[in-house]
């Protein structure tokens, strides 16, 4: 049974974008969508509530949302096979549990309630820190238009090679499937203590940091690369930190692609390491993050 994608839903506009790239995603792998609605409202006021102050309900609501959404994918991409969920939960809970048998789950950057759009929600944070599948973000927009430009090339950022490899899967296939260019960054820096007066000397440090880069780089590559002949690879090292060279290169990208490194010690917001971290925060495309060990499709 093909695991569907799953898409986290509450009638906001970032999550309105996320049902339509996830309608396009789905539509791609030839995967069914699920639509998904979590909320606590219902089990702290309950409907009699609502009835006294001549509202709709929660569950009404949530109701008119995914039906609303369910629509907007049929619409959309009539092709695609789509099943709905509402519960009575927090949202983090049921999307993290719903992305176990999920091939990714696609989240808005901000839900209801958010006070900046361009600001990452904590509902999509913590999903990212905790789910067991690929997560992708939609980036919001501070003019609250989604982005009609495509570019035809997916950013992967190449971090340390024995965490990297369901990451560098997943950009491979997501660039397969789009017909698009990889272009995958690995970024390196040149500790202050390892510099040197000696002009004769200065450059030898950063000359050694740059080919261990491009090794890494390679290493990562080669093995995933074989099993997707057709995807045009660009490989490319750039000095600086790997948050900033990232960024920077995600103004021209469909689609930012990091592997989740877990630090179930810490508290949310802190679980993914610092380069995930930022680009869920600030980056101009589509952020997936990819944990290690995630299943496949």
């Amino acid at each position: 049974m093909e695991r569907p994608l799953v898409v986290g839903v509450d009638g906001s506009a970032p999550s309105l974008r996320a049902v339509d790239w996830a309608a396009d995603e789905a539509a791609l792998r030839g995967v069914p969508l699920r639509l998904v609605h979590a909320s606590l409202w219902q089990r702290y006021e309950g409907a009699a509530l609502a009835e006294d102050l001549g509202k709709p309900s929660e569950e009404t609501l949530a109701e008119d949302i995914v039906d609303a959404a369910a629509r907007r994918v049929s619409d959309r991409r009539p092709d695609v096979k789509v099943t709905t969920l509402i519960v009575p939960e927090e949202p983090e809970y049921a999307l993290v549990r719903e992305g176990r048998e999920a091939a990714a789950l696609v989240l808005g950057a901000r839900g209801r309630g958010g006070i900046a759009e361009f600001l990452l929600g904590s509902v999509s944070l913590g999903v990212a820190a905790y789910a067991t599948c690929p997560v992708v973000v939609l980036r919001g927009h501070p003019d609250g238009q989604p982005r009609q430009v495509t570019h035809g090339r997916i950013l992967l950022g190449v971090g340390e090679e024995a965490h990297g490899a369901e990451a560098v899967r997943f950009a491979f296939e997501e660039a397969e499937r789009r017909g698009a260019v990889l272009e995958a960054v690995r970024a390196w820096r040149c500790p202050a203590h390892e510099t040197t007066d000696h002009p004769l000397l200065a450059g030898e440090p950063a000359r050694l940091h740059e080919q261990r880069a491009a090794e890494t780089l390679e290493a990562t590559l080669d093995e995933v690369a074989a099993q997707y002949p057709t995807v045009r690879v660009r490989r490319r090292t750039a000095e600086g930190p790997a948050r900033k060279v990232l960024l920077d290169a995600s103004a021209d990208a469909d689609l930012l692609v990091v592997g989740a490194r877990r630090r179930p010690e810490r508290r949310v917001g802190l679980q993914l390491g610092r380069v995930a971290h930022t680009a869920l925060h600030h980056a101009a495309c589509p952020v997936a993050v990819v944990p290690h060990g995630a299943h496949d499709d």
